[in-house]
């Protein structure tokens, strides 16, 4: 009796089923359809972000080998992939060439380091860097108050550019001639357990320096 009654109820799954796809079949062919078009766009775009990566990197590693030898051109070339390469690469790509021109014009080289410190879409940790970098082109002719406007805000415990705002604004400050002020940024530098060695020793220079004026 129980093999009756399970073939009665496979023959009524079998009759619900049928019904079932008589029903819904042309819901359930676009449904597979759908997701099998989106499966494969997805790994076309994925496999297309991968081609354009690839070639915007050997655009990129290119310009950095004729920087060595042709700067203008390669600032042409950083323009280039600034411009049509992925955000990666563009990012980078701006940064290296305001490095190009900072390498003819620190005041023009500041202004494109500016440019990307003012753009959020770039992120947090290119801004700062673009900042530092404007800073370092200018530390020798502009006033303290105008590197303290890039820099200061990097300089608190923790932050990762710190080291290096910190030297700036000694740096500023010794230019200047502000002995407090220089002090006050070498202690900083001096204070920090994790600041390089080799910027360490520059700080004691900046302390030696001022303790002769």
């Amino acid at each position: 009796m129980a093999d009756i009654f399970d073939e009665v109820e496979e023959d009524l799954r079998r009759a619900r089923f049928e019904q079932f796809w008589k029903k819904y079949w042309p819901v359930v062919v676009a449904v597979a359809a759908v997701i099998v078009i989106g499966v494969g766009g997805w790994r076309f775009y994925e496999w297309r972000q991968d081609q354009q990566s690839a070639a915007a990197g050997g655009r990129f590693e290119a310009a950095l080998r004729l920087s060595r030898t042709n700067s203008a051109e390669a600032e042409a070339q950083f323009a280039a992939i600034a411009a049509d390469a992925p955000s990666g690469y563009r990012i980078l790509a701006r940064l290296r060439q305001a490095t190009e021109i900072g390498s003819r014009d620190k005041a023009a080289g500041a202004q494109a380091f500016d440019a990307v410190a003012a753009d959020p879409a770039v992120g947090a940790l290119f801004q700062d860097i673009a900042r530092i970098r404007a800073g370092y082109l200018l530390v020798d002719s502009a006033p303290p108050a105008e590197i303290a406007s890039r820099v200061e805000q990097l300089t608190g415990a923790g932050l990762p550019f710190r080291h290096s705002a910190r030297e700036l604004m000694a740096l500023a400050a010794m230019r200047a001639g502000d002995k407090a002020g220089a002090e006050k940024w070498v202690q900083a530098i001096q204070a920090d357990p994790e600041t390089p060695q080799g910027l360490r020793g520059r700080a004691e220079l900046i302390a030696t320096v001022m303790a002769g004026k």
